[in-house]
Order: structure tokens, then C-alpha cells, then sequence
């Protein structure tokens, strides 16, 4: 009873050929090559994949570029007063919509703390009763793309009213900064003299300056032997005139 299903299943079909060579096939050995081609084919995968973003990702960013300069060029006075400023605003929200579908998205960021991994500070601002450190205008609009941050947004943020105080209040003067000692180095040194240099002679002062010649003076007149006597002996002319008395 048993053998009657098995011939009735059998019946019109050709059993399978069994290849040779077969039998004598290490199964396991062929299961892990199946495998290594298999990790192989899927890291080859992921590579391509994330090439792909990488490009994606740099078209979006070039693409939000884009809509900075058609945001700068609606602010043309002179393109809006020929009429161009309809055009620019409808070709730059059929921009932003495609880049909504692609899953980017612009930040909103006004009120909220700044954080560090989001925006990029480029001023401060004092408002009264806003606490530090919050975004309080953008400057350039950051986007979004799915999970990750596509552009970091450049924002102005609260500075704190300490600094508003100080800057209204006369009281507070400013202390300059003392300036380093090296800077007073050569002041003094043009005071110190320079050293002497060893084995080399005392420059000599300057002496009188040598009196200019003088006139050619007129020859001296010869002198008669009698003045000469009455020079040598000067007591002579006195008793000579007791004698005439």
C-alpha cells in the first residue's frame, strides 16, 4: 500500500540526472566561497552607495547656493524695477520645492540657543531680556538634509546686558595695557654708553683750534749800543741828574 502513491507521483516525469562528480563535491567549502563572493558583492554596494550620496550631497549644497543668489538678486533694486523681482521669487520657491522633495529643508533658528553644531556665530547684538548666546537674527539660512545638517547656519546671537552697562556707564574707564619690558629695553639702552672695545686708543679731545696767522709785522728797527747800556743799567739815568742839581 505503501509503494502506490509513490508510482502514482512518479508516473510521466523523467527522474533527475545526478551530474558525475557530484558526490565527491566538498559542500562546505562551496558554501563558504558562496559566501565570501556575497560579502564581497555587498561592501562593493555600500561603497557605490555612499559615493552617490557624497555627489547628492554636493549638488544639494551647490543647489542652496543657488538660492542664495536668487534671494540676493530679489533684493536688486534695480532688477525689481524692471520687473524681474516676480520671476526671481517664483524660479526660487520652485527651487526651494524641489529641494523640500529631495528631504531638505531650511532652519529655523530664531529664539533658540545657538549651538555650536548648527549655526556659526558671526555677531552679537544686545537685547534687553534675551538670555546669552541666543540667535536673535540669520544671516545665512542653513539647511537641513534628512537626519544630517547640509549647512551650518551663520547667525547673530544675544550678547549679555553686562555689556550694554559697561559700555553706558562713565564710571567705567578702560584700563590700557601695560606694555611688555621689551619694549622699554631700547629706551634705555640709548642711555647706557656703549662699552669701550679693549686694545683700541682713547679717541683724543680736540684741542684749541690753531690761531690763524698773523699779519706780517714790520722789521724790527736796530737798537744804538747806548740804549742798549742804559737797558742793562737802569739805575744810571737817577744819579746822573742828582749830579746836575
Amino acid at each position: 500500500m505503501t509503494d502506490a502513491p509513490t508510482a502514482s507521483v512518479l508516473d510521466g516525469h523523467r527522474p533527475l540526472e545526478v551530474p558525475p562528480g557530484v558526490e565527491s563535491v566538498d559542500l562546505e567549502a562551496k558554501f563558504t566561497q558562496l559566501l565570501f563572493r556575497a560579502s564581497l558583492l555587498g561592501n562593493k554596494l555600500t561603497e557605490q552607495k555612499q559615493q552617490a550620496r557624497a555627489a547628492q550631497r554636493e549638488l544639494l549644497g551647490v543647489l542652496v547656493e543657488v538660492d542664495d543668489a536668487l534671494a540676493a538678486l530679489g533684493l536688486d533694486r534695480e532688477l525689481v524695477a524692471h520687473g524681474r523681482g516676480a520671476g526671481l521669487e517664483a524660479t526660487r520657491r520652485r527651487l526651494l520645492g524641489r529641494l523640500a522633495k529631495a528631504g531638505v529643508k531650511p532652519m529655523r533658528l530664531e529664539g533658540l540657543a545657538a549651538d555650536p553644531a548648527l549655526t556659526e556665530i558671526v555677531g552679537t547684538e544686545v537685547r534687553p531680556g534675551v538670555a546669552p548666546e541666543t540667535v536673535v537674527q540669520t544671516v545665512v539660512t542653513g539647511f537641513f538634509w534628512e537626519q544630517e545638517v547640509l549647512r551650518r547656519a551663520q547667525v547673530v546671537v544675544a550678547a549679555p546686558e553686562s555689556a550694554l552697562r559697561s559700555a553706558e556707564d562713565p564710571r567705567v574707564e578702560l584700563i590700557e595695557p601695560q606694555q611688555p619690558e621689551q619694549a622699554e629695553k631700547p629706551e634705555q639702552a640709548e642711555h647706557l654708553e656703549e662699552p669701550e672695545k679693549p686694545g683700541e686708543p682713547e679717541a683724543a679731545e680736540p684741542g684749541p683750534a690753531p690761531a690763524e696767522p698773523a699779519a706780517a709785522e714790520a722789521p724790527a728797527r736796530p737798537v744804538p749800543p747806548r740804549a742798549r747800556r742804559q737797558a742793562k743799567a737802569p739805575g744810571r739815568p737817577a744819579k746822573r741828574a742828582k749830579r746836575k742839581k
